[in-house]
């Protein structure tokens, strides 16, 4: 059994529950050391670029409805089909990833195929035609965080490489929630798909200097089959199901951050630097997990940052004072960038392939697309922005169930 001290941020998915022991990536594959900084980075970006667009929800929601003169609710369709989309694909890819061998082709591929849906987007420019395209883009990035998320499970580098995951997704969200609004403002509505194309075009480039990371030998296979021992269903619903209502929960408000400023008064140029800023000190809670992880267990950080997160959703309702507004994002945000590498290792410690990571992208593009859906029906349909706040507080609750998994893992 692994020993509980050691991280979730830079352990291999290695569990007691499972008897599996990882396969050790060949170091010669690739042009990267397998298990370096460098290595997590680049695994990272791998994993973030089917799912860049949801850290510029808010500027694609607010480019939509001001740009294009969409009403909440049928942003958060567009949305919707988008990260809709995501899900089915990481569920696809989740059964999948046992058969899929040479991981490194099938990522070109839906990198490929992601870039032309963007083309596509930007040039039908039709709004009719937006959610069929954003759903079948949604559902090629789904699939390749999927796969992202199963190498990453199997890297030996697991939960540093889920930290830097949400490091790669916060600059990157940073800089186009401070720079895109003004680029819409003078160049139109379909900007945010250049900086997604922008993102996958990188994250092409990187992939052949990334190491094979291989799916367990029929040797390896056999022993883990000796020693297994039955998954606990139980913890891992359990992490599944946290891991959805806090994607869900913060992702729910997050969308919509923009009006949710405006209703409070809040000038559009104070909404966007404020984001920009609690994006980059954001990523000092990614950054922390992958301290913390190498040493301390799993649990009680995680029941300290989800503690804090409701403490910093529950600020949102004090929007009208500028301070409480930046300290509210501000805290969010690091918690959301701490808490989900937390989330992400307990999954992908249950088994060697990387399966149940890869569930754990499913269950996570569940909650992200859930929210902004549930949202933008509940404000379109009279809610205000208080009791939204309320509500994802409420839902972020049920994500303390995964304190007692994640003390069960440690021991």
């Amino acid at each position: 059994m692994q020993n509980p001290a050691r991280s979730a941020a830079t352990d291999a998915p290695d569990s007691g529950y499972s008897g599996n022991q990882v396969p050790q990536p060949d170091a010669s594959a690739g042009l990267l050391v397998s298990n370096g900084w460098i290595a997590s980075i680049f695994l990272a970006f791998l994993s973030s670029a089917g799912l860049y667009y949801v850290n510029i929800f808010p500027v694609i929601v607010d480019a939509l409805m001001a740009g294009a003169g969409l009403s909440a609710e049928q942003a958060g369709q567009i949305t919707f089909a988008n990260t809709m989309g995501a899900v089915i694909g990481a569920f696809t890819v989740s059964w999948l990833i046992r058969h899929i061998p040479r991981w490194k082709r099938a990522a070109a591929i839906l990198l490929c195929c992601s870039i032309g849906m963007d083309v596509l987007t930007i040039q039908l420019a039709n709004l009719d035609l937006l959610i069929p395209l954003r759903l079948v883009h949604g559902m090629l990035g789904g699939a390749l965080v999927g796969l992202g998320f199963a190498v990453i499970a199997r890297s030996g580098i697991a939960g540093r490489s889920y930290s830097m995951v949400l490091l790669v997704q916060y600059t990157g969200g940073a800089i186009g929630v401070g720079f895109l609004p003004a680029l819409v403002a003078e160049h139109g509505t379909y900007v945010p798909f250049y900086a997604l194309i922008t993102f996958s075009a990188i994250t092409l480039l990187m992939l052949p200097l990334i190491a094979d990371y291989p799916l367990p030998t029929e040797e390896e296979k056999r022993v883990q089959a000796e020693n297994r021992v039955p998954l606990p269903m139980l913890p891992i619903a359990v992490t599944l199901l946290a891991l959805f209502c806090f994607q869900f929960a913060n992702m729910a408000l997050f969308a919509f951050i923009f009006d949710l400023g405006k209703s409070f008064d809040l000038p559009l140029g104070f909404i966007s630097q404020t984001l920009f800023w609690a994006n980059l000190i954001a990523i000092g809670g990614a950054a922390l997990a992958a301290v913390t992880g190498q040493k301390l267990p799993l649990a009680k950080p995680l029941a300290i940052a989800l503690i804090i997160t409701l403490v910093g959703l529950l600020m949102f309702v004090f929007s009208d004072i500028r301070p409480v507004f930046i300290l509210a994002n501000i805290v969010t945000g690091m918690t959301w960038a701490f808490c989900v590498p937390y989330f992400l290792t307990m999954a992908s410690r249950f088994d060697a392939a990387g399966q149940m990571g890869a569930f754990g992208g499913f269950a996570s593009k569940l909650g992200l697309a859930c929210g902004p859906l549930v949202a933008g029906y509940f404000i379109t349909g009279g809610g205000s922005y208080t009791q939204l706040i309320i509500l994802a507080t409420t839902v972020l609750v049920i994500c303390l169930a995964a304190v007692p998994a994640a003390a069960r893992l440690d021991r």
